[in-house]
């Protein structure tokens, strides 16, 4: 998966198109991301315990990844994401501009 957690992304698909957010975590196993400020439903929940509070609970649901595409503030668009070698280390790039994201 070529998003990680704290990448800007742009929401290419869906309810939120054209929305920018930050990744707040990235689900590598489904290939999912839950940006921050996005995608929020509400979950009616029963009192478990002291720990959980019972009520409407607003809880931010996963994007599939392939609905998100990392940012580039260089040409300041969506990014196709890229991979070189710089100094033994391989770091991700914007295919558009050759940027280091």
């Amino acid at each position: 998966m070529k998003i990680r957690k704290g990448d800007d992304v742009m929401v290419l698909a869906g309810k939120f198109r054209g929305e920018r957010a930050k990744v707040e975590e990235a689900l590598p196993g489904t290939n999912k991301v839950v940006l921050d400020g996005l995608n929020i439903a509400k979950r009616h929940t029963k009192q478990t315990g002291a720990t959980m509070q019972a009520g409407i609970i607003d809880k931010l649901m996963p994007l599939h990844v392939s609905n998100v595409a990392l940012w580039c503030a260089q040409h300041k668009g969506p990014a196709k994401v890229g991979y070189k070698i710089a100094d033994g280390v391989k770091v991700r790039v914007c295919r558009k501009c050759g940027e280091v994201l």
